[in-house]
């Protein structure tokens, strides 16, 4: 009875799957066959819909318009569900990414403003000098002022370097904010292409399934989701540029590690973007080779 119940889960979990597809598939049409899929094969549309009566070919109920609709169901399913895949990991990683880094950009933000403790030491510093010239009955001129005062510019202490992280960094933030924004603009845009249509005849669905699917193509939308990645990569490497700086401040034999790690993951990158634009059978494409490609030719 175990192996039984065992052997039985999978079939039923397939079943539902296939049922959901349907579903998917007759919301996205608005209508489904009108002879049940599992009695005749689904290429078969002259059994699978009933043929029009003469004179009734170009009818608001015609079969060539039930047809059309469920081609148009079957591509739209399938490319509405890898954009929504597309967009929700790119999402949810740019989202992840932001988070962590922000703990980075507030530890080194700090460095942009004046730093109390180190004017505090300087003027401690100028202060024990002036006293161990009183005690040689030394001029006061002998000891050079402090350049750091508890008014001096909030950038007094700031070095170059902290202008080229935190720059860095920030515009890494910038980057992958704005594609985690983008792609909540284009699920927005996704459920509106997936929505109901409550128009009643399959010519009326069928019309309004192509002006949607126009909006799609003349808005460039799978131009824009392909970018998303370019977005993602652009804000990573600018990353890695300010923790290569970051690190030689801190350490010089760790940051040479980093940046032969990361020198040797970029020659990667490149030479995964650039092999498909000259071998077209090379399997390591990415929207950017892709449109590359495209230039290029």
């Amino acid at each position: 009875m175990k192996s039984y119940r065992t052997h039985k889960r999978p079939f039923i979990i397939r079943r539902k799957t296939t049922q959901k597809v349907a579903q998917e598939q007759a919301q996205l049409t608005g209508g489904a066959p009108q002879v049940a899929d599992r009695e005749v094969d689904h290429l078969d549309y002259q059994k699978r819909f009933r043929p029009d009566e003469k004179g009734k070919e170009k009818e608001p109920n015609a079969r060539v318009w039930r047809v059309y609709l469920n081609e148009a169901g079957q591509f739209d399913l399938n490319m509405i569900e890898n954009m929504r895949d597309t967009v929700d990991v790119f999402f949810v990683f740019s989202a992840l990414f932001s988070a962590i880094f922000i703990t980075l950009v507030a530890l080194t933000a700090t460095a942009l403003q004046l730093d109390h403790p180190q004017v505090t030491n300087r003027l401690l510093m100028e202060l024990i000098a002036l006293q161990r010239v009183a005690m040689i009955s030394g001029s006061v001129e002998q000891v050079d002022p402090s350049s750091l005062k508890a008014d001096s510019p909030s950038n007094s202490t700031a070095s170059t370097p902290d202008y080229w992280i935190n720059g860095l960094w920030f515009t890494s933030l910038a980057f992958s904010l704005s594609t985690a924004l983008i792609a909540v603009l284009l699920r927005q845009r996704i459920q509106v292409h997936e929505a109901p249509c409550s128009q009643s005849t399959p010519k009326a669905r069928a019309e309004v399934r192509a002006f949607r699917y126009y909006g799609i193509e003349m808005w460039h939308v799978p131009l824009i989701i392909g970018l998303l990645p370019a977005l993602l990569h652009l804000a990573l490497f600018l990353f890695f540029a300010g923790l290569i700086v970051f690190l030689f401040t801190l350490h010089h034999i760790i940051a040479y590690i980093v940046t032969a790690i990361i020198f040797v993951a970029l020659i990667a990158y490149v030479i995964t973007n650039l092999l498909p634009v000259w071998y077209a059978s090379c399997p390591y494409k990415t929207p950017l080779s892709k449109y590359t490609f495209i230039t290029v030719q």
